[in-house]
């Protein structure tokens, strides 16, 4: 099978124009995905439950005429775990639980200090309800609903809610058993713009949350972005995304399936491969022709790399490294004999993979850290999804009367200053005159 890559030079005039052309994403939404979800989301605002019962019914062919029918409760997610084999109930617990021993690691505690009569600190607190999205359609992921619901229940959020649509009454175990596992506090069988609404909104039936998390398709990030104001949100994520960094020196058949491993999520997805060997760029595209044709979904793999793949060459580590940092990846591997030495140029990227033997696939499932990461470019400013997504802070501030009188000072220069006599005033009344 041959396939068309794009080969880069980085030394080329017109390297960066390509490099530009190559990467660029724009996930914006055309005015009829728009102007459908506005009119689902003010549906949903308006009529309720009733609204998500009929949505359901012509969006994933269901039948059904109550909310009820829609709400599962606990005994079913523990049912569907029950129905996995032993082997598959344990991959899914133990993923679950190095996921949940990496958060720990993150959670934020409050703090004060004080210094001459002023109490200063900071109090962290949890949000008390959230809710997480978690795909039904083209594919299940209960890496999703482990990598969404831990990091909010280690943080200590009170309550969970999932949804999740299940087309056609068609019932994954693996998402609920993923559920259950990770302490989901309630699930409703509802998708799409209808879904995110109801969260953001709440209905007789699905409970207002204080933030919304998990990926979803156009609908699903258009509704999210329109609802970001009245709840919290993650992102809005683009296509999967992997650039490898190797030396030449990493077996090209690893390299060619680690590039698959994002490709095969969706023909947007993007896979790319940057080094300072031309050779083994050569040899890593006969393994991917090669082997293409064993894969299951070697037609997403096929359109993925066509269009969104890329070979580049660059004439040194340190090109490498600054392509990568333009590009500021959702996935980096680092398939190098020292990664650690390449670690302090790193500036952009959303998670980091060091060494020959650490494949991306292993992130996506049971690494520890999360998999929700900032995509299109956005890890020059975004982190991945973690326990301070769902923990806020509150600045604490308390003085005594002597420090009231000594700052208030400050304070009621500054404010004249910009033109705000009542700020002044309100600070000048605790100010002591000294005799």
């Amino acid at each position: 099978m041959s396939l068309d890559i794009q080969w880069l030079d980085a030394t080329a005039e017109d390297f960066s124009t390509r490099l530009n052309a190559l990467v660029a994403w724009e996930a914006v939404s055309d005015q009829q995905v728009l102007s459908t979800v506005q009119s689902i989301i003010g549906d949903v605002r308006h009529r309720g439950d009733q609204a998500l019962v009929d949505y359901t019914c012509r969006f994933d062919q269901r039948k059904i005429t109550s909310i009820a029918e829609l709400c599962l409760e606990a005994e079913v997610l523990q049912e569907a775990r029950q129905r996995l084999s032993a082997g598959d109930q344990q991959a899914l617990v133990a993923a679950a639980e190095r996921i949940r021993r990496y958060h720990e690691k993150q959670v934020q505690n409050s703090w004060q200090y004080e210094e001459e009569g002023v109490l200063l600190g900071q109090q962290v607190t949890p949000m008390e309800r959230v809710g997480i999205y978690v795909p039904g359609g083209k594919a299940a992921y209960p890496s999703s609903v482990l990598m969404n619901a831990i990091p909010a229940k280690v943080a200590g959020v009170i309550e969970v809610i999932m949804v999740v649509p299940m087309p056609k009454d068609v019932v994954n175990d693996w998402v609920l058993a993923a559920a259950a596992i990770a302490g989901v506090d309630k699930v409703f069988t509802i998708g799409g713009a209808q879904a995110i609404a109801a969260l953001a909104y709440g209905t007789e039936s699905v409970p207002k949350v204080d933030k919304i998390v998990g990926p979803g398709n156009i609908y699903v990030a258009t509704a999210k972005q329109l609802v970001f104001g009245q709840v919290g949100i993650d992102m809005i994520a683009g296509p999967s995304e992997i650039l490898v960094i190797c030396d030449g020196k990493t077996n090209p058949d690893w390299i060619a399936m680690d590039l698959f491993s994002q490709a095969e999520h969706d023909e947007d997805a993007q896979s790319i491969l940057v080094s300072p060997d031309r050779d083994f760029l050569n040899r890593v595209k006969e393994s991917i022709r090669r082997l293409l044709p064993t894969m299951e979904r070697k037609d997403f793999i096929e359109t993925s790399l066509k269009n969104r793949g890329a070979l580049i060459w660059t004439p040194d580590m340190d090109t490498a490294i600054a392509v990568s940092n333009k590009i500021a990846p959702e996935h980096l591997e680092l398939s190098v004999e020292d990664p650690q030495a390449l670690l302090p140029a790193i500036h952009h990227a959303g998670a980091i993979f060091m060494g020959r033997y650490t494949a991306e696939a292993l992130g996506d499932y049971c690494a520890g850290p999360n998999h929700v990461l900032p995509t299109s470019g956005t890890a020059r400013f975004s982190s991945p999804l973690g326990v301070y997504d769902f923990q806020k802070r509150s600045s604490l501030i308390s003085f005594s009367a002597e420090s009231a009188s000594e700052i208030g000072q400050i304070a009621s220069t500054l404010a004249r200053a910009e033109g705000l006599t009542a700020h002044a005033c309100s600070a000048e009344y605790r100010i002591v005159t000294k005799e």
